[in-house]
């Protein structure tokens, strides 16, 4: 089930903000090319919220231990972090953006 998260103009372009997608604790991620991205917000190895972290690239890194993230596939590209996080289905309609936070699309 998707739920509606926020408008695409709420999320700035190469930064990462929380938001809560069907009881569960996600960071928006809206790369500098437009595209809007939804993970898990806790990183893998320090349950450290993701969306207080750096995003470069495709990449957000966690404030903590410096792990960084692929966030298309939520393979972590840097250690600590070993794991990867779940990344959500994102649909956009109109300016409006929806987020199926039910089953991670990479796992």
């Amino acid at each position: 089930m998707r739920e509606l998260v926020c408008s695409v103009d709420d999320l700035t372009p190469g930064q990462a903000h929380p938001a809560v997608v069907e009881g569960r604790n996600v960071a928006m991620i809206r790369l500098k090319d437009g595209t809007i991205h939804a993970i898990e917000d806790s990183c893998s190895h320090g349950s450290v919220a993701l969306s207080e972290g750096e995003v470069s690239d495709c990449f957000v890194e966690c404030w903590l231990h410096g792990s960084r993230f692929d966030v298309a596939t939520g393979v972590p590209a840097s250690p600590p972090a070993t794991a990867a996080v779940a990344v959500y289905r994102v649909e956009i309609e109109g300016d409006d953006v929806y987020v199926d936070a039910a089953t991670p699309i990479n796992f």
